[in-house]
């Protein structure tokens, strides 16, 4: 088990860390026709705009009360049900996701008293779906968690229906870690079996980079829609992925009663297993097989790539879902994590196969990676700078990258996912410039026609 360390710097060196409002806001992408907006001062919601718009490479719906001095003093109780009226009677969305950050919780704003009297009077066709994520505590995952379960008790009725009236579909929880691509991946693994699924967030449709006909809207595009939340309840199984998504997992299973399967991640072997055996059981229907051909060509992968892999020394910077996900994968090929850093304390990762876990940023991490001697370090965009430092290269993971084209496009789950990865640390590892060495067989002939001593000698 991992031992959790605190760092107590005065402050804090190339932050890890992404604010709660800009992860719950991340979650409400991926609902239909759906429209964050953040309660706060301008300049939080135009920060969180550029990290996603350099990310994900398309244009984000995401608007704000825009608080200015005034209101920042007295309150913003007036310009959030302005910025209500505004955005629901001009942009007609199914959900708003109202996001508090720093600011108006340092006021103590009550934000579900002002929606009820904002409701009062009002026949509204929009669902606002509010949360509280103070930019002060936790993280990307941590608002995105909160986000997830905000839009469970709004929209998911407190229902239990019966196992025998169930529909053949199964509910997925998808953690912050997941990208468009693995999200589309894990869909189309579901409905391999027969099955139809109900992804909360669903990132594949709104952020895959797809041109759309009308070319812009100030909406999202895709999600999952309103009606396919309030059925979840009809749901053979939820499928979480990520541990981050427990208190979600607790409180659908507690309002509808659907049993769920809990995975750390769907990169491990193990993981990847446990995943198809429960879509089997639940379909009634055998394995695909060309799922279990994806299996063997990873178990291919691993004897393959083991030579290079094997014993290679890891440094990871990242929020805790993505660090235990990739602690597992690490296990599987035989590779070691020596210097593992995450912006937030979390049970979960005392479940890593290493000595310490430290909540720091990348500075912690380059410290620790140079002092264990890292061959490789995995983190965002902003550990670079940490790379080029120790001289070592960067696989880039999580969020933001914003000097890499295809972040959203780059697929992690699976057994497919897994295979890539492997190759893709096989090549960081291997020889620069040499490659692979080619095999010389001793029965050779050299370029003059004659034969090399040991096939003259077997002649002979």
């Amino acid at each position: 088990m991992a031992r959790i360390v605190q760092t107590n710097k005065p402050l804090s060196v190339n932050p890890l860390r992404v604010s709660q409002p800009m992860g719950a806001a991340l979650a409400f992408l991926g609902l239909a026709r759906s429209l964050p907006l953040e309660h706060g001062a301008q300049g939080c919601t135009a920060f969180s705009k550029v990290f996603f718009t350099r990310h994900f490479r398309e244009p984000i719906p995401l608007q704000t009360t825009a608080l200015d001095m005034v209101s920042s003093v007295l309150g913003g109780d007036e310009r959030l049900q302005e910025g209500l009226a505004t955005v629901i009677d001009e942009h007609r969305p199914e959900v708003v996701g109202l996001v508090t950050t720093g600011l108006v919780e340092m006021q103590g704003a009550d934000i579900r008293r002002v929606l009820r009297n904002f409701h009062a009077g009002r026949c509204e066709s929009a669902s606002v779906v509010a949360v509280n994520t103070p930019d002060t505590l936790g993280g990307l995952e941590s608002g995105y968690a909160l986000a997830v379960e905000a839009i469970i008790e709004a929209l998911v009725p407190d229902a239990v229906v019966p196992a025998v009236q169930r529909a053949r579909q199964v509910n997925l929880l998808a953690s912050s870690m997941l990208t468009p691509a693995d999200v589309e991946a894990i869909r189309e693994w579901i409905e391999s079996f027969g099955l139809q699924a109900v992804i909360l967030p669903d990132l594949a449709d709104s952020l895959d980079g797809h041109l759309t006909p009308q070319g812009y809207t100030t909406l999202t595009t895709g999600g999952t829609s309103r009606q396919a939340i309030a059925a979840m309840g009809r749901s053979a199984l939820t499928l979480v992925i990520g541990d981050s998504l427990a208190g979600a997992a607790d409180l659908l299973q507690a309002r509808t009663g659907v049993p769920d399967l809990r995975l750390a991640g769907l990169t491990a072997l193990a993981d990847c297993d446990a995943f198809v055996q429960a879509l089997a059981d639940v379909s009634g229907r055998p394995v695909p097989a060309r799922i279990l051909r994806q299996r063997e060509q990873l178990l291919d992968a691993m004897v393959d790539s083991y030579v290079p892999v094997g014993g290679a020394r890891i440094a990871v910077g990242a929020d805790a879902d993505q660090l235990v996900a990739l602690g597992r994968f690490l296990d599987d090929i035989g590779a070691r994590l020596v210097a593992a850093v995450s912006p937030c304390r979390t049970t979960a990762l005392q479940a890593l196969n290493v000595e310490e876990v430290v909540v720091g940023d990348f500075e912690d991490l380059e410290e620790r990676a140079r002092d264990a001697g890292a061959q490789l370090l995995i983190g965002n965009s902003h550990a670079l700078q940490s790379a080029e430092r120790l001289g070592i290269p960067l696989l880039r993971a999580g969020f933001p990258q914003y000097d890499h084209y295809g972040a959203a496009a780059r697929l992690w789950v699976g057994y497919r996912g897994a295979r890539q990865l492997l190759f893709e640390l096989a090549n960081l590892f291997a020889p620069r410039g040499a490659g692979i060495a080619p095999y010389h067989s001793p029965l050779r002939q050299d370029f003059d026609g004659a034969a090399e001593p040991f096939a003259r000698s077997i002649s002979a």
